[in-house]
């Protein structure tokens, strides 16, 4: 089950993404990220350390995450490597 919990300081709102993310998910993920920086632009994160398994669609999504300045906190090991392997192509944050 995928879940999402939104946490805010001063200076960082933070989306906590927990359980198996596929591609049927990036959306609902993709509208909440578009309409976060509202009145004020405050830096996001997605805190990955809670997540078990993603697919190919959601790695490269992280990657178009990192490439528009979102901080990826708690990125298991294995989905940095497939990040880093994968760099180069792009979808849309």
């Amino acid at each position: 089950m995928f879940k999402i919990r939104r946490s805010e300081d001063k200076d960082l709102v933070t989306f906590a993404l927990s359980g198996r993310i596929e591609e049927e998910q990036l959306p609902e993920l993709q509208k909440l990220l578009k309409i976060e920086p509202g009145a004020k632009p405050t830096p996001i994160a997605l805190d990955l350390g809670d997540v078990k398994l993603v697919d190919r669609e959601v790695i490269k999504f992280f990657a178009a995450c990192e490439a528009h300045g979102i901080v990826l906190k708690n990125c298991p090991s294995y989905v940095r490597e497939w990040i880093e392997t994968g760099r180069g192509r792009s979808n849309e944050p």
